[in-house]
């Protein structure tokens, strides 16, 4: 009989909202690996992080971290946005593989530095686009394939909220390099969406805005994206929307599909529910989305979300040498466009998508 391989060391860098709800839970729940190592100077968090993972050590600084290097198999950065690529570029000369939260770099450049340093040191980089384990997204990309909608004309994605009031924090700041704003937080998972739905983008359109007042960061955003084999993606995030628009909508020249809702998945790993939970990433009946065209609609059962997956072939890119979830250059090319579309917005112009 084989002998079970020991599992997967991994040490997080951050205990925030990315570290402690999405992170730690998911690689937690992953078979294979095991959350050794919680970085966190907060004195609060590091006692939720003992008493969520009592097995876990708990560092207050990240060299801490690097100092035990060699006990580690991998590194996830779930630290806020500026410190992003100067902690994956610690995990890479460590020789330590890395999971970077999104978005991977506040500039495409300092992306591709990065990713040219982890190739030429052979240290595997992949980022937390966990959004493409979404429910819908799954069910949106299912349709498509199987023709339900026929040639799909236009996309509709919304990432809405209503938080009129402005909160203390790093992604509410205008500080070079934070990498704040709607565009970025939530602009990072629509437009990766997009562009795993259809392909390569040829124009983009923006209109960016800052609403509150003494709002520091765009908290209200449009983005067109024109993709090369026609279709128009239409994207909008917003901290600043009373009612909430749907969440996806794909029209095609046979049918349409339309989603109202966000994924279940953040609220139940908020809630501390674990991706072995029976029903997990499972959407009620009332919530399916609605296939077809007007006066013949019919409810159409939503895939279940899988957020495991991502951590799942995490471990197996590292055990088996497969290929990381999601390519970095994926993240890279998602950068480019945030960074287009606020270009776009502030000349008021469509801007063409440089060939590369």
């Amino acid at each position: 009989m084989a002998n079970t391989p020991a599992p997967l060391r991994v040490g997080l860098l951050g205990y925030g909202l990315a570290g402690q709800v999405f992170h730690a839970p998911l690689v937690a729940a992953t078979p294979g690996l095991r959350l050794d190592a919680v970085v966190t100077g907060n004195p609060q968090r590091q006692e939720q992080a003992r008493k969520d993972h009592p097995d876990a050590r708990v560092l207050d600084d990240a060299d801490r971290l690097w100092e035990s290097a060699d006990s580690l198999d991998l590194v996830v950065v779930a630290t806020p946005n500026r410190t992003h690529v100067p902690m994956a570029r610690a995990a890479v000369t460590a020789g330590l593989a890395v999971v970077v939260d999104k978005p991977l770099a506040a500039t495409a450049a300092e992306g591709r530095a990065l990713i040219d340093e982890a190739d030429r040191r052979g240290v595997p980089l992949t980022v937390f686009q966990n959004r493409r384990w979404d429910g819908d997204f799954l069910t949106a990309r299912r349709l498509i394939a199987e023709g339900e909608l026929g040639q799909v004309l236009r996309f509709e994605s919304r990432f809405e909220r209503w938080r009129p009031a402005i909160k203390e924090g790093w992604r509410e700041s205008a500080a070079p390099g934070e990498a704040g704003g709607a565009l970025y937080d939530l602009g990072a998972h629509l437009v990766d969406q997009a562009v795993q739905l259809f392909g390569p983008v040829r124009s983009v359109y923006a209109e960016v805005d800052r609403r509150r007042p003494e709002a520091q960061v765009d908290d209200d955003a449009f983005v067109a994206l024109t993709h090369a084999g026609g279709v128009h993606s239409h994207l909008w995030m917003s901290a600043v929307t009373a009612q909430l628009g749907p969440r996806m909508r794909v029209l095609g020249d046979r049918a349409g599909w339309t989603s109202y809702g966000l994924d279940v998945q953040e609220e139940a790993l908020r809630a501390g529910a674990r991706p072995d939970a029976p029903g997990w990433g499972e959407v009620p009946a009332e919530r399916y989305g609605r296939l077809g065209v007007d006066g013949d609609l019919r409810p159409v059962p939503t895939d279940p979300g899988r957020y495991q997956d991502f951590y799942a072939q995490v471990a197996a890119a590292l055990r088996a040498g497969t290929p990381m979830p999601v390519d970095p250059r994926d993240a890279v090319a998602t950068v480019e466009l945030i960074e287009l579309a606020h270009r776009s917005a502030q000349r008021g112009e469509v801007l063409p998508v440089p060939a590369r």
